[in-house]
């Protein structure tokens, strides 16, 4: 059994939102999880925080800022720096919620890279735990987008300083059918993407299929591969060879300091069926929670 709680707290000038989810008896100790690109708490975050709970530990999921019930604008902007910021803002909320309890960081897909660099950052945590991550290389993008790459980032730059002017926010969509919509772009181009995010089975009625065309200054450049050799706390990384860039994660565990890193590689049917299928979900979950019962106690 578990009890779940919606809070709020402060992230710079913003309100966040999230889903606090207790444990049926004294926890050990309590885990930030924070999702996939455009997500909300209700859908991956806030599967993690659940099962984390079940297994004795404070679970909490957030909407981060401009996206979900959380406040900030513009609306749908990915800022991986930003979202950084929010799962530190996260960690003190849980550090003043339950004195003495040690404090995980938990990202999943998309979500493990500002994860990475909180937690990298901010003494308030005890570990990290990477789900199905995406470990965004920003040199390796950039070579790969070729002339492609300035292109984008200056429409970003452009896109928000529109939105600085005149409050429009431009955006595309997330996801759509068969990777198109109507002609034009889309964030997700990933037919299982569509099929998570575009239907009922991934839908709820706080996420919004959009994606704000700024996000392209914040997203291209970040790099999540930095983090690793700075994380000064235990990690955990969970993958799986048919998950989004599995080289990404190998390459981030392994610039993890050894000595404190962990690696559990699982058997997927792509990247989203650790979202939402148990079969992904209970292993994954056990994985992270042994690891922090093993470093944490």
């Amino acid at each position: 059994m578990t009890t779940t709680e919606r809070v709020t707290f402060r992230s710079g000038d913003d309100d966040v939102v999230g889903t606090l989810v207790l444990p049926d008896g004294p926890p050990r100790g309590a885990v930030v999880a924070t999702g996939p690109l455009t997500s909300v708490k209700e859908q991956a975050s806030g599967v993690y925080a659940r099962a984390v709970a079940e297994r004795g530990r404070v679970g909490l999921a957030i909407d981060l800022r401009r996206f979900g019930e959380s406040g900030g604008e513009p609306r749908q902007m990915v800022d991986p720096e930003s979202d950084a910021f929010d799962a530190s803002a996260a960690a003190a909320y849980l550090a003043d919620r339950f004195p003495g309890l040690p404090v995980a960081g938990l990202g999943v897909c998309f979500g493990a890279g500002p994860m990475a660099v909180a937690v990298a950052r901010d003494p308030r945590f005890a570990a990290f735990a990477g789900v199905a991550g995406v470990y965004t290389d920003g040199a390796a993008v950039r070579e790969s987008m070729g002339a492609a790459y300035d292109e984008t980032v200056a429409r970003g730059l452009a896109a928000e300083q529109r939105w600085r002017e005149t409050g429009v926010v431009e955006t595309i969509p997330a996801v759509a059918a068969d990777g198109e919509s109507g002609g034009s772009e889309v964030a997700m181009p990933l037919d299982e993407a569509y099929a998570f995010y575009g239907t009922p089975r991934g839908a709820v009625p706080t996420y919004v299929n959009a994606f704000a065309v700024a996000s392209w200054a914040h997203t291209l450049p970040f790099d999540a591969q930095g983090a690793a050799p700075a994380m000064r706390v235990p990690a955990i990384v969970v993958h799986s060879e048919r998950a989004l860039v599995p080289p990404w994660a190998h390459s981030f565990h392994d610039a993890l300091p050894a000595g404190s890193r962990r690696q559990v590689w699982l058997e997927s049917a792509g990247q989203i069926d650790f979202y939402d299928d148990p079969a992904l979900i209970d292993p994954a979950a056990d994985a992270v929670v042994g690891f922090l019962d093993d470093v944490l106690g």
